[in-house]
């Protein structure tokens, strides 16, 4: 009965200690974000993200890196989660905090949760609050449910996904509230929707910023964010606490993950500094190339590409037609839960090339956090690129002929294009200076691309490079990168070396197609999720020392 459970949360938490109140759990952390680190094994629109992770070994995690809140979902079905999971977290964040004589992290859960026995329960499991949608539940019961969280201790965090919900959430008393980006009926995202009922709120003249007093209203960010450019985003408008789950589910180090959130507003800045330097900011992009199937495709985005390469070189084994290409673009959008193109900001800034492909590839880490697809095209006439990419709906393009590098400006195709430097392999293998190469490349490049992609060619080939599966002397991506311009590098890797080229040339990007293959355009699956995962684990290991 309820009233049993009542009893056990009344002896768990004089047991195990009180009840956090959210709204000041929040408030506390600023002027810095407050982090929801979510743990769920799957999801409705993603299927399995991480199903055999251990509940109290990633709130552990979570906890040691710096997260305020760890929300736990307890439903069964579609996110394979349970109680006994929140139980878990809220005991092994209990004893850590205990041993570092620290303030233990609030444990929330997340669930559709629509009646006062359920509230009871999560109390009784060990949580400090509930999450309590306005969708699920009629206005009078969402009162209802609020005053019964209050009457135990809890502080409900109270989500809306429209504005029309803001009033009633408004209406239940609603102090904490969070914003759900995503449609719940399409699953796309639209992260200017947390915008929007901050701006709502402003205009109702409802105090909400995150700064030293505690507002009316605490407005939180529930879904989409994985990066410290979404975190900076919200931070600008008065958010108080991003939500971010699936991105740390799936991070080889959640740790290094949540450091690299930049939480704190000066770890941000200091992250988006230009010095003018040598790029030391470590792999930020994974494209996987050749692919020709939907299932490929979403194989090498739940491993976690950045860039999904569908090629229309004619000379290529791996050639696409207009149909397969769109079934690709359209998987890829389904997955990213966006139904247009993503918008790239690649203009052109008034300062050197190298400063300026230095900006254009921050925008390109920020739109690449939902994978984009690039169509590659080799001395394709543009008109031709152009009509692919609107037939299409290509995100970008990448040229990998002898176009030249203007031909790489945006504003031929409509889309950002990648531009191909070949580095030439002789006759005999062997291959010029190293620095002569890298500075004969800089002094080519232009502001026109959006990044310069490194790829091998062999010595008399007069269509481009591309394909060779050889590799190229990595310390010519090197000297670029010690030169200020980050670059993506291609040719000859595979599962089995991209440890030693990520973590030994730190490049900002890798390209892989053949050597994830299992025959010519189809792709081996493990070989994709071993790339994808060697490449990131071995990115956070590198970082380590930055």
């Amino acid at each position: 009965s309820i009233e049993e459970l009542l009893e056990q949360a009344k002896q768990f938490h004089a047991t195990h200690g009180p009840i956090l109140p959210l709204q000041q759990i929040i408030q506390a952390k600023s002027p810095s974000m407050a982090l929801a680190a979510e743990f769920k094994r799957a999801s409705p629109s993603k299927g399995d993200i991480a199903p055999h992770i251990n509940a109290g070994d990633q709130a552990g995690v979570y906890y040691g890196a710096g997260a305020s809140v760890i929300s736990v979902l307890t439903e069964e079905r579609w996110f394979k989660g349970s109680l006994a999971d929140l139980t878990s977290a809220r005991m092994n964040t209990t004893a850590a905090a205990k041993k570092d004589n620290k303030t233990r992290t609030a444990i929330l859960r997340k669930d559709f949760v629509t009646s006062t026995y359920q509230i009871a329960e999560a109390a009784a499991a060990g949580a400090d609050t509930i999450l309590l949608m306005v969708s699920t539940s009629p206005s009078n019961v969402l009162k209802e449910l609020v005053d019964f969280a209050r009457s135990i201790g809890m502080e409900p965090l109270v989500e809306v996904h429209a504005l029309i919900e803001l009033d009633i959430a408004i209406d239940a008393g609603a102090k904490v509230i969070g914003v759900n980006n995503r449609n719940l009926h399409t699953f796309q995202l639209d992260l200017a929707q947390t915008e929007k009922v901050a701006e709502e709120l402003k205009k109702r003249g409802l105090s909400y910023h995150h700064d030293g007093d505690t507002p009316q209203i605490t407005l939180c960010a529930l879904s989409g964010m994985s990066s410290a450019h979404d975190v900076d985003r919200y931070r600008k408008v008065g958010v108080g606490m991003c939500l971010i789950g699936e991105s740390l589910m799936r991070a080889s180090d959640p740790s290094l993950a949540i450091r690299g959130l930049c939480l704190d507003p000066k770890d941000y800045e200091a992250s988006q500094c230009i010095s003018g330097g040598a790029y030391t900011g470590g792999t930020k992009i994974v494209k996987v190339c050749g692919i020709t199937s939907a299932e490929d495709a979403l194989v090498a985005c739940r491993a976690g590409a950045s860039l999904i390469g569908v090629i229309f070189a004619e000379k290529s084994k791996r050639k696409v037609s207009f149909d397969q290409a769109r079934e690709i673009v359209d998987a890829v959008r389904k997955f990213g839960e966006r139904s247009d193109r993503v918008n790239v900001d690649d203009a052109e800034t008034n300062g050197s090339p190298v400063s300026t492909l230095v900006a254009k590839s921050r925008a390109l880490e920020k739109a690449s956090l939902r994978p984009l697809v690039v169509g590659v095209f080799q001395n394709s006439p543009l008109e031709v690129v152009k009509e692919t990419v609107d037939k299409c709906g290509l995100d970008m393009v990448q040229l990998h002929g002898s176009e030249g590098m203007t031909a790489a400006n945006s504003k031929n195709f409509g889309v950002p294009a990648l531009r191909v430097v070949d580095i030439e392999l002789g006759s005999d293998g062997e291959q010029k200076s190293s620095a002569d190469i890298a500075s004969t490349i800089i002094a080519k490049v232009t502001t026109d691309p959006i990044a310069i992609l490194l790829d091998t060619s062999i010595k008399g080939d007069k269509h481009g490079g591309g394909g060779t599966g050889k590799t190229f002397d990595w310390t010519i991506a090197e000297s670029i990168q010690n030169m200020g311009l980050p670059v993506i590098i291609a040719g000859g890797l595979t599962p089995e070396n991209i440890g030693e080229a990520v973590g030994n040339m730190r490049p900002w990007g890798v390209d892989v197609a053949g050597g994830v293959e299992a025959g010519p355009g189809v792709k081996d699956h493990d070989k994709v999720r071993k790339f994808v995962s060697g490449a990131k684990k071995a990115a956070a290991e590198a970082s380590k020392g930055f």
